[in-house]
C-alpha cells in the first residue's frame, strides 16, 4: 500500500500500471481505512475521468466473448488507442475471487503494451458486475485509456445493470441457439444498442446470416430504449477477425448521434445517481450490520427460521425495528 492519496493520483496519472492495478485492488478492498484512502484518491481523479468510451459486452453462453474482446481489442490497439479490459467474473463460492481467469483466455491482449485486463470477482453482486466496476471505470480514464470495455458475467435477469453504466451496450449471440425469445422476455434486446452473433466463418456462416435476419426482425417488434438509435444485427467472427471494422464503425456513428444529442451526458448523469443510490445502499447494510448485537441477533433468527420458529418476514421485522421508529409525515 502506498502512503498517501497523492501517491496514487500520481502514479495513475503517470499511467504507471502497477499503481493503476494498487489502486484498484485498494478501491476493491472493504478495509474502512483503505475506502476512506480510496475515497480521497477517487475524489483528486474525478477532474480527469469522462472522456473515455465505455462499452459493455454482454452475451449467451458460449459466444465466445474473451475470443472477442481479444480480437476487438486488438483492433482498437492498432488504431493507437489504448484499451482497458474489465471482466467480471462469477465469483467462486470457496474463495470468493473470480474463478474464470481471463489473462489466460485473452494471451495475446494481455501482453499488448497499448491494452490492460483487470479480471475481478463479481462478489455475488446481481448485475453482472462487480460493486467496484463504476469506481475502476473512472480510474482507467484518469490512467488515459481510450476505450474501457466491460464484460459481464453472461445474460441474465438483472444483467441490464451494466446497460446504465456504458456509453455503447453490446450483445453477443450465436446462430441456432434457440435464444432469441429469451432474450426478449429478459428485456436484453430492449437495451442493446448492436446485436453482434459471432462464429461467422467456415460451414457456420449461413446459419449466422440466417439468426441475424431473425434478431433483425425481433428487434423490429421492440421499442429501443433510446428513439435516435436504430440497433443493428452484424455478423462477425472473432477467431478470423472478420465483421469488427463494421462494428468499430457502428460504435463510432452512434457515438456521434448520442453525443449531438446530448443524450450520451444524459445518460451519465443518470448513472452518476444510480451509482448513488447503489453506495447508499450498500452503506446502510454495511453500517446496520457494525451495530452492536446485530451479528448476533442476525444468527439467532437465521436459526429459528430453520426450526419454523418465525417467518422470514417477521425476522426482518424484528432486526428493523433495532433502528427505533421511523418518522411519519405530519400533516399541515
Amino acid at each position: 500500500m502506498l502512503k498517501d492519496a497523492d501517491e496514487y493520483v500520481q502514479g495513475v496519472l503517470a499511467g504507471n500500471r502497477l499503481t493503476l492495478s494498487r489502486t484498484i485492488t485498494l478501491i476493491e478492498s472493504a478495509l474502512p481505512s483503505h475506502q476512506e484512502m480510496a475515497a480521497q484518491v477517487l475524489s483528486k481523479l474525478q477532474a480527469h475521468c469522462g472522456r473515455a468510451l465505455r462499452l459493455g459486452v454482454t452475451g449467451v453462453p458460449g459466444a465466445g466473448k474473451s475470443t472477442f474482446i481479444e480480437s476487438f481489442g486488438s483492433l482498437i490497439t492498432e488504431k493507437g488507442l489504448q484499451v482497458a479490459v474489465l471482466a467480471i467474473d462469477p465469483m467462486s463460492t470457496l474463495s470468493g475471487g473470480a474463478v474464470l481467469g481471463d489473462k489466460t483466455r485473452m494471451i495475446n491482449l494481455s501482453t499488448n503494451d497499448r491494452a490492460f485486463i483487470r479480471p475481478t470477482s463479481s462478489g455475488g453482486t446481481l448485475g453482472g458486475v462487480s460493486r467496484k466496476t463504476r469506481e475502476t471505470m473512472l480510474v482507467c480514464e484518469a490512467a488515459g485509456f481510450d476505450v474501457i470495455i466491460v464484460e459481464t458475467v453472461g445474460v441474465g435477469q438483472s444483467e441490464t445493470a451494466v446497460a446504465s453504466m456504458v456509453d455503447f451496450f453490446l450483445v453477443m449471440m450465436i446462430a441456432g441457439g434457440g435464444d432469441e425469445l429469451q432474450c426478449i422476455k429478459k428485456g436484453i434486446l430492449e437495451l442493446a444498442d448492436a446485436v453482434v452473433v459471432n462464429k461467422a466463418d467456415g460451414d457456420n456462416v449461413g446459419r449466422v446470416v440466417r439468426a441475424c435476419q431473425e434478431f433483425q426482425t425481433a428487434l423490429h417488434l421492440l421499442t429501443h430504449c433510446n428513439p435516435l438509435w436504430s440497433p443493428p444485427v452484424l455478423p462477425c467472427s472473432a477467431r478470423e477477425g472478420t465483421g469488427l471494422e463494421d462494428l468499430w464503425d457502428t460504435i463510432g456513428k452512434h457515438r456521434e448521434i448520442m453525443t449531438k444529442s446530448g443524450d450520451r451526458e444524459r445518460k451519465r448523469i443518470r448513472g452518476a445517481v444510480d451509482w448513488l443510490h447503489q453506495l447508499l445502499d450498500d452503506g446502510l447494510r454495511n453500517w446496520f450490520y457494525q451495530q452492536p448485537g446485530v451479528n448476533d441477533k442476525v444468527l439467532e433468527l437465521e436459526a429459528s427460521i430453520r426450526q419454523r420458529g418465525i417467518s422470514a418476514v417477521e425476522a426482518a421485522a424484528t432486526l428493523l425495528a433495532r433502528l427505533g421508529p421511523l418518522d411519519t409525515p405530519q400533516d399541515g
